[in-house]
């Protein structure tokens, strides 16, 4: 095993919290990325809270992970000297820690220590803005403080005592705690329903105008927001820092040409993106189940591209996203490209991908340009029979606007529809319902 350390910051104004970042590098591990890329990227989730002053950094390589405490106990007690030599104050480990590990790291060190599950919590708590966004944070905060209880000090093992006559054992502090924690859980579900259907309702008011629905994904900081801001000329947050956007945004929007869309900016996504998060931001990325187009924003320049791309791919399919709704991959921050660049010219011979820079408004006309024919070539006329037991389709397509024009007659009536493939998918459910 070998350490890589590299000094990073320095001391000067107000005190923060001195954090020193690990990234765990583990022999033969299946989805292993480059160390140091990764460690940058750890860095950067780090940078990204506010009152953390990273102070050191490093690769630590290990041949396997310890189920005791992840690393070996040469490594933790040489690990323990630089935190002692710098003041650390806070120790971030980029992977997963079990609830033992962290424990036992936390003893050993005698300081707070985080996972990256931790550390993207701490950061989407710091940055939730909207009512559902601070709901769902607190929920998969909570889902992820069930599991670590074990972390506590010993009290938490100790029984209160019983009621009765009998008396008897009682129940333990820690599962007094773990009942407190499923009490809050179901009062945050019951309030996150209410938030559910308020935008189940605000769908359903933009069903009924034939806008289509265009969908911005991509890994964080790839440059989504400074997309959105110039479609749109709206003033979303925009900063190089991961996670800079949290809360969706949606706008309805003239694209050069006439067309019509209401454009939605989600949270970015990242690898290893904590189970608890995905579950807790279904309801917000349903603007994207939703969707007729979806665009990925992919920040071509990042050295790992490719990976970041399968990330977001993965997340989109764990989702529920239907493989059949049109996709188009625009490769943004082409400005930090050389002009002979491979990825220039695999962007000109494909079709379902557009170069740009959102910073600077270049390849903008191609852009739209794809966009207009994607969602011209996904919204056709076309006619259907229907029977007249056939009375929820019907009012359906009435509910979503679709409707040109309809003819009645003895044995059914026949509508004409205007309508993309999602409506089509969702009228044919409700035909089957129906029949």
């Amino acid at each position: 095993m070998t350490i890589e350390v590299s000094e990073l910051g320095g001391s000067g104004g107000t005190r923060e919290q001195r954090a020193l970042v690990l990234h765990p590098d583990i022999r033969g591990s299946q989805h292993a990325r480059d160390a140091n890329t990764a460690l940058n990227e750890a860095l950067s989730l780090a940078m990204a809270l506010p009152g953390i002053e990273v102070v050191g950094s490093m690769v630590v390589r290990l041949p396997r992970a310890l189920p005791a405490m992840l690393f070996g106990s040469g490594k933790v007690d040489e690990i323990k000297g630089l935190i002692e030599a710098d003041e650390v104050d806070l120790v971030l480990v980029d992977g997963p820690l079990s609830p033992v590990q962290q424990r036992n790291l936390e003893t050993a060190w005698d300081i707070k220590v985080l996972d990256r599950t931790g550390l993207i919590l701490e950061i989407f708590a710091d940055r939730a803005r909207t009512r559902e966004g601070v709901l769902q944070v607190e929920l998969a905060a909570l889902s992820y403080q069930r599991t670590r209880l074990v972390r506590a000090w010993t009290h938490l093992e100790r029984q209160r005592g019983g009621f009765g006559f009998v008396g008897g054992p009682g129940e333990t502090q820690l599962e007094a705690d773990r009942r407190a924690i499923d009490v809050q859980v179901v009062r945050l579900r019951k309030q996150l329903e209410k938030v559910a259907q308020t935008r189940e309702l605000h769908r359903a008011a933009r069903r009924r105008i034939p806008y289509p629905v265009v969908a911005l994904v991509g890994y964080t900081n790839a440059g989504k927001s400074t997309l959105f801001n110039r479609l749109t000329g709206a003033e979303v947050m925009v900063k190089d820092m991961l996670f800079a956007t949290l809360d969706p945004t949606m706008r309805a929007v003239t694209l050069p040409g006439g067309l019509q869309v209401i454009l939605s900016d989600t949270v970015g996504f990242i690898s290893n993106l904590p189970t608890q998060l995905i579950a807790a931001f279904r309801a917000t990325l349903e603007e994207v189940l939703e969707a007729d187009l979806i665009l990925h924003v992919r920040d071509i320049a990042h050295p790992e591209t490719e990976a970041q791309a399968h990330d977001v791919e993965t997340i989109l399919a764990d989702l529920g996203v239907n493989p059949e709704v049109p996709k188009l991959e625009v490769w943004n921050k082409i400005d930090l490209l050389p002009a002979d660049d491979p990825h220039l010219n695999i962007a000109d011979r494909r079709e379902t991908v557009v170069a740009a820079s959102a910073l600077i408004g270049r390849g903008f006309e191609d852009l739209i340009d794809a966009v207009g024919t994607a969602l011209g070539e996904v919204r056709w006329v076309e006619s259907v029979d229907l029977g007249h037991e056939q009375g929820r389709a019907r009012a359906w397509a009435y509910e979503e606007g679709i409707v040109l024009s309809e003819e009645t007659a003895d044995e059914g009536i026949t509508l004409t529809l205007s309508w993309s493939p999602r409506q089509k998918r969702q009228f044919e459910t409700l035909l089957v319902s129906d029949s």
